[in-house]
């Protein structure tokens, strides 16, 4: 009973200790999730999200692991073979048989291939198979066998190994690329979502204002110091700022759709984000600035694009295939150079097999006609001149776009500024405005004008500032600035 007691006690106290344990042990959440859940979205916390989760990103990583894949696979032509062959007669008059293994090792330098084997027989043999005699211990035989024309240098073993070393390294490019275009998309996505936001705030300031002075003017028309019509105008400028809350309400809810296609959790689910995350302006004016971007050499922009290094692994490739069909035409002329020795008391096949033996030997065939072969290098060294004209185009391509970004971001720098300039002035004129109508000199239309002008200028302002991201965004993508891009 006391034991029972006492083991009762201990697991009492171990399941209490375990409790304890497991209420100090807090469920580690998603990061992403709960740093939404301490401050507003930033863009480096889109770009992570996008860079480690996005499915078009995480699709390139396994294109280039079966590019590694075939890499290996290609290696395969160069592994060592091993065959054993055994022949026995079963019945009638000779009772020869023997057994044999060979390992058989290919080598890049001439297309050379070297083997060795050992063979073992025992019996009688008929005189025409006398050559499966060996002495009682077997035969051992070394030899090599070497391309001296057709696949001296090139040979499709060597030309797969090749390949597919730059397919990977192709795969790799591939890549880069797709990161590159996708953190691309989802700052573009960031940034209409931030503008987007930025709008609702204009509006919303734009309406409460109309729904502010229409309470006043109610009273002022109840006392009769304001005509009924100040109160119906001023209840269509209210219907006019409501809709175009609702417009960029819309525009808000469709770039909030649009920028969770890049933002995900660690499981891949899209998470969408809300008002609550935007940042407000002084987090945004704390980013890098725009123009501290125009700084890299255009030589390395185009140096290191990776559409351009694909190209240049692609010619390469083409180079190879144009090789391998030049090889095709050369006459096959092989050399064939072997040693083999019997060991052991001489067997069934007598003294003559009691020997060391060298022989060496050529083997010469070539097609006549070639046809097959030139047809196939045409069609090599035309592949080649489209790759190289391609690679013309797109380089050119990409320097005109290049020009264009830059362009564009040198113009939404001054836009921004002008857009700045033109929204204090706005402002001031809204002020001056409200003063002269709260002292009776004004007039209620201009006051609703000169509101709905400064909140046209703000929003000019917003999307100059959009623009400046977005060219900004497209220049940290044509310059491969990684750091920007959140990949490095």
């Amino acid at each position: 009973m006391l034991f029972r007691a006492a083991l009762i006690a201990a697991l009492m106290v171990g399941l209490g200790a375990a409790q304890a344990l497991a209420q100090d042990i807090e469920p580690v959440g998603d990061p992403l999730e709960e740093a939404l859940k301490t401050g507003p979205l930033l863009p480096d916390e889109v770009l992570r999200s996008s860079a480690l989760t996005f499915p078009a990103i995480l699709e390139s990583f396994e294109r280039e692991a079966a590019a590694r894949s075939d890499q290996l696979a290609a290696d395969g032509a160069f592994d060592l073979m091993l065959k054993g062959e055994a022949y026995d007669r079963i019945t009638g008059f000779y009772s020869g048989g023997y057994g044999s293994i060979e390992a058989r090792q290919p080598l890049a330098p001439m297309g050379a291939e070297i083997y060795g084997s050992y063979r073992l027989s025992d019996g009688d043999f008929p005189t025409y198979e006398n050559y499966y005699n060996t002495n009682q211990l077997g035969e051992f035989k070394v030899g090599g066998l070497f391309s001296l024309l057709r696949n001296n240098r090139i040979d499709q073993r060597r030309f797969g190994v090749e390949d597919a070393r730059l397919a990977s390294g192709q795969a790799s490019l591939d890549v880069l690329l797709v990161q590159l275009n996708v953190q691309h998309e989802a700052l573009k996505a960031y940034w209409r979502w931030v503008a987007a936001g930025n709008e609702i705030r204009v509006y919303e300031e734009l309406l409460e204002i109309a729904e502010a002075r229409a309470i006043g003017l109610e009273r002022q028309v109840r006392l009769g110091a304001t005509p009924r019509i100040a109160l119906t105008e001023n209840e269509q400028n209210v219907i006019r700022r409501r809709t175009l809350l609702a417009e960029a309400q819309r525009n808000f809810e469709t770039s909030s759709n649009s920028l969770s296609f890049y933002l995900r959790d660690s499981n891949g689910r899209m998470i969408m984000p809300t008002r609550a995350h935007l940042p407000d302006q002084e987090q945004i004016d704390s980013l890098p600035d725009m123009q501290s971007l125009i700084a890299m050499r255009r030589s390395d922009i185009l140096q290191n694009r990776p559409e351009l290094q694909t190209f240049r692994l692609a010619i390469e490739r083409a180079e190879n295939k144009v090789e391998l069909r030049r090889n095709d035409l050369q006459p096959q002329l092989d050399l064939n150079v072997e040693l083999s020795r019997d060991f052991g008391p001489v067997g069934a096949g007598g003294p003559g097999f009691d020997s060391t033996d060298t022989t060496v030997g050529v083997t010469f065939t070539v097609p006549l006609q070639r046809r097959q072969a030139r047809g196939r290098l045409q069609r090599a060294e035309a592949e080649l001149r489209e790759i190289e004209l391609r690679e013309r185009r797109i380089a050119d391509q990409i320097e005109v776009e290049l020009d264009n970004i830059l362009t564009n971001l040198n113009a939404a720098l001054r836009l921004a500024g002008l857009a700045e300039d033109e929204v204090e002035q706005a402002s001031a004129m809204v002020e001056a405005e409200r003063r002269r109508f709260s002292l009776g000199a004004g007039d209620f239309f201009l006051v609703n004008l000169r509101e709905e002008s400064a909140a046209d200028a703000r929003i000019r302002k917003i999307r100059a500032d959009l623009n400046g991201r977005l060219a900004a965004a497209s220049y940290n993508a044509a310059t491969m600035n990684l750091d920007e891009l959140g990949l490095e």
